[in-house]
Order: C-alpha cells, then sequence, then structure tokens
C-alpha cells in the first residue's frame, strides 16, 4: 500500500506540493527533534564512556563513528528499509507487529506468537525512553548556561523542571498546531548546527576524513577496549530513529525523508565533524565541545536557541507515545483511555491526557533524581538498543514472509543491521547499574499491564460466551412467545456476532418489553489503520425486528458509532438516532482461584477494567440517550 491510499490530503487522497511543504517543515518540528539536539551530548559523553585522551585521533575515530551510525542505522534502516514497512502509513513498532499476520503451519503459528509478544515488549520499552529524551535533552541544553556563566550551575536544574512542565502543557494544542510553531525553530537550529561545524573545520580541514569508514574502523583497531565503551554514547546520536518511525502516521514518508536527507543529515554532519576539529586543536574543550564551538558574546543566545530546540527533542517521543497508546487500545493491549483526535487532516494525530501526566511527572522526577545530563546518559540508550533489535527481528519476518524478497537479500540485510545492532547494544549493556535499568524496569512494567490486559479480555470474554445465548435461538423464543413491543429503536453492543446480549436479556426480565428495532451492533478492529467507508458497515436481517450489524475501524481511526449507524442503506433497515437508546453491558470483575491468570494479575486487571473510560465515551455514543445494565463476572 502506498501512503497515497490513506485519507490524509486534502485533495483527492493526493499531496500537493504546497501540503508537502508544510508536512515537511512540520516533520522537522516534531519527528527530529531527538537526533537533531544529540551534538549536545553525544561528543561529550562519548570520550567520557571511553575513557578516551582527548586528541586529534580520538576525535575524527568518534566522528567517523557517529557519521557511519547515521547512515546505517537512520539513513539506510530505517528511512529505506523500516519505514517501508508500513501499516497502510501507520509507523512504529506496534504497526509493524500488526504486519505479522498468522500462517496456517503451528510451528511458524508459533513464531508468529513470539515475535508478537517480543514485539510487545519493544513498545512497552520505548515509554521508558520517552521518560528518559525530554529530561536529557532539556538538561543539556540548560546546562549551557554553565559555560557561560558558571554562577547559574544552582538554577540548571529548576530551570529544566519548569521548562518540562510548560511542554507537556501545551501538548493539547495538538501536533500540527506544535509542528508549525516549532518547524521554523527547528530550520534555524539546523543551520546553527552546520554553521558551527563549519567555522571549526574551517581551521582543521583534516577531519573530513572521518567519512571514511576505515578511520573508525582503525580507532577501534588501536583502542578496542575504550572504542567499545564509548559506543554506548556513540549511540546518542542515533536514539531517536525508533520514535521517527512512531511518527510516520504524523507526516507520512516522504516529508520524513526529505526533512533528513536535505537538512538533518548534513547538518549534523557538519556540526560533528566541527565538534572533533575542536578537539583536535584543543583537547580541553572536551568538557563541552558543543557550546565551546561557539564565540564568547553567542552563548547566551545559543543556550537559548538550543533550549527551544530541547524542547522540541522531547516531541518526538511524546508523540510516539500518544500513537503508540492508541494503537495498542484498539488492537486490546491496553484498557480504554480518552483520546482526542486533534486534526481533521492527519488521523493520526491525537492527544491522550492521561499518557501525557504519566509521562511529565516521570520526566520531572528523572531530572531531579538524576540532576545532569552526563548522570542520565548512563540510563540512556539500553530500552532503545533492544527496541531497535526486535525491530530487526521483526523486519527480517517482513521481508521474508510479507514481501517475499530472495532469501539471501533478506539474510544479507539482517546481517547487516544485526550486527550494528548487537554491537551498541553490548555497549550500552554496561550502563545498566548506572541507571540503564530505569527504562528497563518501566519496560516490563508496561509489557505486564498489556500482557495482563489482554490475556484478562479473553478470559472475560471466554466467561461472557458460556453465559450468552444463541441470537437465532432467542429470536425463536420471541416468535412462540411474543413480548410486547414498543415504538423505538433499542441498540445492544456486543462483542461476538450471533449471541444474545445479557443486557437485552436483562432489560426483557426487569421491563418485560422488546423495543420494535432491536439492533445489535458489534465493533471490530481491522490490523490496517484505515478502513474505507465503503468496507466499514455490514448488515444482516435476522427477523423479528432483528439485525445485527457489525462496523469495522481501522486502528487509527475514532469509533463513531451513531454517525456510522445513520449513514447506513439498506432496504429493511433504518436508523434514527433521536429515537434510539442505547443498551451496554457494565461488568464488575472479581478474582477467584479459577483457571486463567494468577490471582494478582487477576486483581491487575480489575483494576484497569474498573478505571477503563467508559464504553459510551469511547464508542462515541450520546451518553443521555446510554442504560447500563450491570453484571458480575468471576474471572
Amino acid at each position: 500500500m502506498t501512503e497515497s491510499s490513506r485519507p490524509s490530503s486534502p485533495v483527492g487522497g493526493r499531496r500537493t506540493t504546497a501540503y508537502l511543504a508544510v508536512l515537511s517543515v512540520g516533520a522537522l518540528g516534531v519527528v527530529f527533534g531527538d537526533i537533531g539536539t544529540s551534538p549536545l551530548y553525544a561528543f561529550r559523553e562519548s570520550f567520557a564512556a571511553g575513557g578516551l585522551e582527548a586528541g586529534r585521533e580520538a576525535a575524527k575515530g568518534i566522528a567517523s563513528l557517529m557519521f557511519w551510525a547515521m547512515t546505517v542505522i537512520v539513513s539506510i534502516k530505517y528511512l529505506v528499509f523500516v519505514m517501508r514497512a508500513d501499516n497502510d502509513g501507520e509507523g512504529g513498532i506496534l504497526a509493524l507487529t500488526s504486519l505479522i499476520t498468522p500462517l496456517s503451519h503451528t510451528s511458524r503459528s508459533r513464531t508468529r506468537r513470539v515475535l508478537v509478544a517480543t514485539g510487545l515488549f519493544g513498545t512497552a520499552l520505548l515509554y521508558g525512553d520517552g521518560m528518559i529524551t525530554p529530561a536529557i535533552s532539556v538538561l543539556s541544553a540548560v546546562e549551557g548556561l554553565e559555560v557561560a556563566a558558571p554562577a547559574t550551575r544552582p538554577f540548571v536544574v529548576p530551570a529544566a523542571v519548569v521548562i518540562l512542565i510548560g511542554l507537556f502543557s501545551i501538548q493539547r494544542r495538538g501536533t500540527a498546531s506544535i509542528g508549525a510553531m516549532f518547524g521554523p525553530i527547528m530550520i534555524i537550529w539546523f543551520g546553527l548546527l552546520a554553521a558551527l561545524g563549519v567555522s571549526q573545520m574551517i581551521t582543521e580541514p583534516g577531519v573530513i576524513a572521518a567519512l571514511n569508514p576505515a578511520v573508525g574502523i582503525e580507532f577501534f583497531a588501536e583502542q578496542p577496549g575504550r572504542a567499545f565503551r564509548a559506543l554506548g554514547a556513540v549511540f546518542l546520536v542515533v536514539t531517536g530513529s525508533e520514535a521517527l518511525y512512531a511518527d510516520m502516521g504524523h507526516f507520512g514518508r516522504q516529508p520524513i525523508r526529505i526533512g533528513w536527507f536535505s537538512l538533518v543529515l548534513p547538518a549534523l554532519t557538519l556540526n560533528y565533524l566541527g565538534q572533533a576539529a575542536l578537539i583536535s586543536r584543543d583537547p580541553g574543550a572536551v568538557d563541552n565541545p558543543f557550546f565551546r564551538m561557539a564565540p564568547t558574546w553567542s552563548l547566551v543566545p545559543l543556550v537559548v536557541v538550543a533550549t527551544l530546540a530541547t524542547v522540541i527533542a522531547s516531541q518526538a517521543l511524546i508523540t510516539g507515545a500518544y500513537s503508540l497508546t492508541m494503537q495498542a487500545v484498539h488492537l486490546g493491549y491496553l484498557p480504554r483511555v480518552h483520546i482526542d483526535h486533534t486534526s481533521p487532516r492527519e488521523i493520526g494525530q491525537v492527544y491522550i491526557a492521561s499518557i501525557n501526566w504519566v509521562l511529565m511527572v516521570a520526566c520531572v522526577g528523572l531530572v531531579v533524581a538524576f540532576r545532569s545530563s552526563t548522570n542520565l546518559a548512563a540510563a540512556y540508550g539500553v530500552a532503545v538498543t533492544t527496541t531497535m533489535l526486535i525491530t530487526t527481528a521483526l523486519l527480517y519476518w517482513v521481508m521474508r514472509h510479507r514481501w517475499q524478497w530472495h532469501p539471501v537479500a533478506v539474510a544479507a540485510l539482517t546481517a547487516l543491521f544485526a550486527l550494528v545492532d548487537t554491537a551498541f547494544f553490548a555497549a550500552n549493556i554496561l550502563k545498566i547499574g548506572a541507571g540503564g535499568w530505569f527504562p528497563i524496569v518501566i519496560g516490563i512494567l508496561v509489557f505486564t499491564v498489556m500482557t495482563t490486559w489482554r490475556r484478562g479480555r479473553e478470559i472475560l470474554d471466554d466467561r461472557l460466551e458460556g453465559a450468552h445465548l444463541p441470537i437465532e435461538r432467542f429470536i425463536g423464543s420471541i416468535s412462540e412467545h411474543p413480548q410486547q413491543r414498543v415504538a423505538g429503536t433499542a441498540v445492544f453492543l456486543i462483542r461476538n456476532a450471533g449471541t444474545t446480549p445479557p443486557a437485552l436479556l436483562a432489560n426483557l426480565r426487569s421491563n418485560e418489553v422488546l423495543h420494535e428495532t432491536v439492533v445489535l451492533v458489534t465493533v471490530r478492529v481491522a490490523d490496517t489503520p484505515v478502513v474505507p467507508p465503503a468496507r466499514r458497515r455490514t448488515v444482516h436481517e435476522l427477523g423479528g425486528g432483528f439485525y445485527q450489524v457489525t462496523l469495522t475501524y481501522g486502528f487509527m481511526e475514532q469509533f463513531a458509532v451513531p454517525e456510522d449507524l445513520s449513514a447506513i442503506v439498506h432496504p429493511a433497515f433504518g436508523f434514527d438516532l433521536t429515537d434510539a437508546t442505547f443498551f451496554l453491558g457494565k461488568e464488575t470483575v472479581t478474582s477467584t482461584d479459577r483457571p486463567g491468570m494468577a490471582r494478582w494479575r487477576e486483581r491487575l486487571f480489575a483494576v484497569m477494567h474498573r478505571n477503563a473510560t467508559s464504553a459510551a465515551q469511547h464508542f462515541g455514543l450520546p451518553i443521555e440517550q446510554v442504560v447500563e445494565v450491570g453484571s458480575q463476572v468471576e474471572l
């Protein structure tokens, strides 16, 4: 499928040149912030992590490793191959996981289950990364004040906290308005990165040799132990790659590629070469090479622009977390949450308040606990490298089984990506004791929540299924024993078509009447982000005034049950919203010793089930026309 198949552009499904330009600028303001602010700390931390002696050869070696890391991981792996593995234009590791469809053979089905579980764990790890990125980005920029005025050190942490609170407070405005506001700032930022780098390269033009991969290989050969330890920090230059992929649904593949190759990659390359040139000439500048590239008079303005850029850097992970959460909810891996769609043109642009405030609290807590970007760098990278390895494994499956590429080509590409990913993963494992445990713990917690919710829903459905009466039998009994019918339409939401909703039986027992028209609605979520309107609605007349309606949505679409019922064209079916009452079952879940899950997981599921957003709100039902019928279910 191509991006133009998504209903996200204003003219016939095709993006005009002007609209593409707007999206490209918006992408600069949302997608590239994380990668674009790595020059603030990556070079410095590479020397610190490796215990390297500052000098010309080490500086050129680090610059070479950084350039080729960006080339292999970002330019080739993600922008050429991984972003090709979109699900109707939607990206992210969960969208990639959804491409793994069932196969007929049992062994392959077992492999699929393992890959899906692995993909879920990779998704969970991104939440931990999303907490660290804003904290380290903002701290690294504000720390630039110490270079200009050392007396400001006590104010760095409070200033970072204030900035982070402000950032999360504006998220409700939506990605489109934020991108439009941040895009021009990032153009200025990347221009500054390039200018600072060129200003240093003029006096040390020999650093351009770092673009030769042989320089990095030679650096490794001469100092293998130190170079390996430095890899854990060199990886910081590509930590935004997964967020870049996750944010693809916000802007599309083409605007992201345009932004990267035309502006971001050249600016980053020049800046890293400039920092290498500065350290080659002045080894003492290794304490903060980014800010020491700038003239003294420009430090304060540079700190201001850097702070704005790091605020923007946080945006990539924040919006990525929104997208992943929405996908997880619709695919049945997280409980219902309130989702605000912030753009009428791009379906992927959403805001989730609960996720927003959890991320804010976590980011502020990390800043207060770690207190410096150097300390946070020790916690950064473990989760991302693990997710990148998982992405490579999932990509192999998609290339081999979905795209059906030649096995030799698939093996060669997978080997290249896995080699690079494994090297960075091994180097980052060394960070676990110094803070790398944090994103791993967050990932495990989120993974536990996701798998518990999924398994709990399966058990709950089984319990309810056992108590359900086939709808054909119910309609047959009504024909044999007619009930009083009242005017109007009753709509019952039922998970499994073909069964009688418990709410319908309870209403009949209590009121001893049936509505003239009874509509049984089953809402399904497809494995694609968008379902065309022509395939969304199906109607089956069951007889006796009963109808079975199935509404199918993409996992990135907003549910609108009343509107879709009103849009149904059927010779025997007519729906008038003003004449309808919606009946919903509301289960109270209790934990038992019955087979299913461990008791602690059953209790966790019960808490999540109790606190999930109401079904009425989730499906877009008019609250004043909703009747909830309660029941108790033992897990």
